[in-house]
């Protein structure tokens, strides 16, 4: 069965542990779009793992991982996160990492591009500068350097001047920086692309030989849908599209071949940095939230804005993506409170919504109408069964059910690998 991943609300849902859980069922796991923006975190044996670039399934012996090519690479990062995955035991080798040709390589200017033009905006988009945009920019303006070109030492060298050539004028006149040394780069990224040489490959083909030879393919969704480039809180979005229809394109895979979409939330939400949240609890609660949650950014480390679930988000992004079962995450977290609310309609300056929110304005002007439901207990350890939830727990997972008209397949009760139940 060939299965797509994503997240429902702003990233961070935790679609990195129903990875890890769906991957010992999996023959290939692609990661299909994003950059070293993302951070996917698994907890084994009370060691945690967190995945930038590399597929998390790369935990699990036997399996190959992919990066398509709607994937940016950072190569120093990538070869890092290879090199501290050996430091830990953990086999990461071109035979179970495959990495495609074709996807797009982060420059070191297209991180200070993002860090100047994030800092001379007015209103701040709150981007984590590590080039992911600038890259994307690239790339579609057809000037990009991609791993392709990199293991090419020639072509590398006619295209990194020619990228030079337009970048330095701009960091010189527009923002009054220094440029770059071609030398330095070349160099440097010529180290990097002996070291990646040996993981490149044609993933059009090796995933087309796997679904030829039955194989299960699972793609792995990063960051959220409403962060998605088109469909998000725009212009507080990533640069890639996050949507399950995207897994087709970042990884050059017939998207008819898909079997299955599973959409991960958590059962409360979240946000990191600017932009439009509803829902967001700026007092005691969400404070409490964040603390119990944990919520701070894998990747940037910074706080996560909390809030309660929004039932109207989700319902959203179960449309866009084809949503056809759910995995809900940290239903512990919402242990042990007397009350939780759920965002069941929006209101708009005071009336109902007619039509989804399209601006950052749009966004603003929403008020949640909330209804309160009665919390559980702590949950008992060891979980291994729905019925092992309390009534409460139990009750909220229908309503889950009832207003998206979707089943919850996978339910996650605690931070540990294990502590996944399938419904």
């Amino acid at each position: 069965m060939n299965i797509v991943v994503v997240g429902l609300q702003w990233g961070d849902e935790g679609k990195g542990k129903i990875i890890d859980y769906l991957s010992k069922d999996a023959d290939y796991i692609v990661r299909f779009q994003g950059g070293n923006n993302a951070g996917h975190t698994v907890v084994v044996n009370g060691k945690k793992f967190i995945f930038h670039l590399i597929p998390s399934g790369i935990l699990r012996k036997g399996k190959i991982c992919v990066i398509g090519n709607g994937v940016v690479i950072d190569p120093q990062v990538l070869i890092r996160e290879i090199s501290s995955l050996h430091k830990e035991k953990v086999k990461v080798s071109p035979e179970n990492l495959k990495i495609s040709l074709l996807s797009h390589i982060i420059m070191p200017y297209h991180k200070d591009l993002d860090a100047l033009r994030e800092k001379r905006r007015l209103h701040k988009i709150g981007t984590t500068r590590r080039g992911i945009g600038p890259c994307y920019v690239d790339k579609f303006s057809r000037c990009g350097i991609r791993l392709a070109d990199l293991i090419n030492p020639k072509l590398f060298r006619e295209k990194l001047k020619d990228n030079l050539r337009e970048k330095n004028p701009l960091f010189r006149r527009v923002f009054k920086v220094k440029g770059f040394s071609f030398k330095k780069i070349y160099k440097q990224y010529l180290k990097f692309s002996k070291i990646l040489t040996p993981y490149a490959e044609d993933v059009v083909e090796l995933l087309n030989f796997a679904q030829v030879k039955k194989k299960s393919i699972l793609f792995e969704g990063a960051q959220g849908a409403f962060l998605d480039v088109d469909f998000g809180t725009y212009p507080f979005v990533t640069s890639s599209n996050t949507i399950a229809s995207f897994s087709g394109v970042g990884a050059g895979f017939p998207l008819l071949k898909i079997d299955k979409v599973i959409g991960v939330a958590k059962a409360y939400t979240t946000r990191v940095g600017e932009g439009p949240f509803p829902i967001e609890e700026k007092g005691r609660e969400g404070f409490s939230l964040r603390e119990k949650g944990a919520e701070f950014g894998a990747t940037t480390g910074r706080p996560r804005r909390c809030g309660w679930l929004d039932l109207v988000l989700l319902k959203r992004a179960v449309q866009l993506n084809g949503v056809d079962s759910l995995a809900i995450t940290k239903i512990d977290v919402l242990s042990s409170l007397k009350k939780i609310k759920v965002c069941f309609k929006y209101k708009y300056e005071g009336k109902g919504l007619r039509n989804f929110p399209a601006t950052s304005q749009d966004w603003e002007k929403i008020k949640p109408v909330y209804r309160e439901i009665k919390g559980w207990p702590a949950l008992k350890p060891n979980i291994e069964s729905f019925k092992d939830l309390p009534s409460e727990a139990r009750d909220y997972i229908k309503i889950i059910e009832d207003y998206l008209e979707r089943k919850v397949e996978y339910i996650s009760v605690g931070s540990v690998r294990e502590a996944i139940i399938k419904k």
